[in-house]
């Protein structure tokens, strides 16, 4: 006989606040999942909305866990849901993240740095004059990365904070990211979710409802049946619910980035070792590699292009570039891509159910955070199916969310690289056209912030701020068009020289103080900080 499970909210006190008005069902756990639970929990009570939340995992299902990466947007989630910090990072073993150091992707031999910190925070407010610190930066020959604090810190591996007085105090006004192994994260979210039922178990199939073809219900393994009023898969590259059951569709990445496989494994650090501050992304002969840090070891990963070598070659190629043997923890084919619906029906994907790319510039857990954040804000009062002008409005923007990610993306391509056959087919096959028309528009203008827009109601996205330090980090952008746009206005030029100077001054000297990050880390407290709603 099959058990039909309906889940009834309770109040922290344990009493029985009646039949829910929602019930959503998450399936899938790790960071997604629970993220959404976390947030849709938040966000609910926000509202004053009556909204019940299952989630159903299975730990049935393994875990690769070589290293996940944020963005800044994760932090000021974990702030707002009334995380702790330090246990935070204490009990995931997680550690800071300032931004992406890129080595050998312009040509071999040359590395560049993308902080994530916004200088123009710290400057004077300029009407009409643009990213005047980065045109200056590149008139005067400068990196753009200089003026930034992430930079120096990135530079000298130092932590957020400093020991004033015997306090420990921050350095740096801006929100850092994180890198993490994404199934301790995820265990950690679990284990501080409150007022969400749990259930272990794999989804098997789906009931739907005969009229609308929306989801009723969910069969398990276990031989029960959980019903729900919407549904959100995270189920990672399974897609469970939205392929399999909604018979949503794919759209292919594969003309735009040229990777195809991953290989991950991990290395060692040693006791004495720093603890980087940054994610490495390092250029290979057929893709690329990366080293994510956690505090016990670096999570890698090779993503590399098997039309232009094989799984053996691939690692012979990392251990070369080691100088050591590795043990790959698997080697996978990867698809990148999205969803032609990222919402279809009563079914709302997130995470790597939702889209796919190469985790090159962190895209997954800020895309997922972003989408949620936008679903909150404009759908959570009215859970259906049925609002199809908003359902399609809303699955446009994660689209273009989506579209722009793989562009930024695909951008980091345009490289002088042509020592292998993977770069000059890369150079004369793979780079989009919009993304060579912008490049031809950024040889005539620096780029603007017109240059950029989305639809996601303010909500943080890819846009100057980041694409400054990969366009002058690869030589793309024109020293001589920089100069001129200076030269017209002399007061401006010196007031950004005078800018320029002074923040880097300030940098170096945060950095000085700033405590080293791995003693940092080692000085955490164990015991539970967390206060959550």
């Amino acid at each position: 006989m099959v058990a039909l499970v309906v889940v009834r909210r309770t109040d922290d006190a344990g009493g029985m606040t009646g039949l829910p008005q929602k019930h959503v069902v998450i399936v899938g756990g790790g960071t997604a999942g629970w993220l959404a639970a976390h947030l849709l929990k938040a966000e609910s009570a926000r509202q004053g909305l009556r909204l019940s939340l299952t989630l159903i995992e299975s730990s049935k299902v393994p875990t690769i866990g070589v290293g996940e990466g944020t963005t800044s947007v994760f932090r000021g989630v974990l702030q707002s849901l009334g995380f702790d910090e330090e246990d935070f990072l204490a009990k995931t073993d997680a550690t800071i993240k300032y931004g992406i150091r890129h080595r050998d992707w312009r040509r071999l031999g040359h590395s560049y740095d993308g902080p994530i910190d916004d200088v123009y925070a710290l400057a004077d407010k300029i009407p009409g004059g643009g990213s005047w610190i980065d045109t200056f930066c590149v008139a005067a020959g400068r990196s753009v990365a200089s003026p930034h604090v992430f930079a120096a810190l990135m530079k000298d591996g130092k932590a957020p904070v400093a020991d004033v007085a015997g306090r420990r105090v921050a350095v740096s006004r801006f929100h850092h990211a994180y890198h993490f192994d994404q199934a301790k994260v995820g265990a950690y979210l679990r284990d501080k979710a409150i007022g969400v039922a749990q259930i272990d178990a794999l989804v098997e199939g789906a009931v739907h409802d005969p009229d609308t073809g929306h989801i009723t219900a969910l069969t398990l393994d276990t031989g029960e049946t959980v019903a729900g009023d919407f549904f959100i898969d995270c189920t990672g590259f399974r897609r469970t619910l939205i392929q399999s059951a909604m018979g949503a569709g794919w759209v292919s990445y594969a003309d735009a980035l040229p990777v195809n496989r991953a290989m991950p494994f991990w290395l060692d650090l040693t006791e004495d070792q720093e603890i980087p501050t940054y994610t490495h992304a390092w250029a290979q002969k057929s893709g690329w590699m990366w080293q994510i840090p956690t505090q016990g070891r670096i999570g890698c990963g090779y993503v590399y292009s098997d039309r232009h070598t094989t799984p053996d070659a691939a690692q012979a190629e990392i251990e070369a570039a080691l100088g050591h043997k590795i043990t790959p923890r698997a080697d996978i084919p990867i698809s990148a891509g999205r969803l032609t619906e990222t919402w279809r029906g009563n079914v709302l994907a997130l995470g790597l159910a939702s889209s796919f790319l190469e985790p090159l510039e962190a895209t997954s857990i800020h895309g997922t955070v972003v989408a949620l954040l936008l679903f909150c804000q404009r759908h959570l009062g009215a859970l259906t199916g049925t609002d199809h002008d908003g359902q399609s409005r809303y699955n446009a923007a994660i689209a273009g969310q989506v579209d722009d990610f793989r562009d930024f993306i695909n951008l980091h391509y345009v490289s002088e690289r042509d020592d292998s056959p993977f770069w000059r087919d890369v150079a004369a096959d793979f780079i989009l056209p919009q993304v060579r028309e912008k490049l031809e528009i950024w040889q005539q203008r620096m780029p603007e912030a017109a240059d950029f827009s989305n639809d996601l109601d303010g909500l943080p996205h890819v846009e100057e701020l980041l694409h400054y330090p990969v366009l002058d980090g690869l030589g793309l952008l024109n020293r001589k068009v920089a100069q001129t746009q200076m030269a017209q206005d002399r007061r401006l030029q010196a007031f950004a020289r005078a800018t320029t100077d002074h923040l880097e001054k300030q940098a170096s000297s945060v950095a000085r103080q700033a405590l080293p990050h791995r003693l940092w880390l080692e000085t955490l407290p164990k015991e539970d900080r967390t206060h959550v709603g």
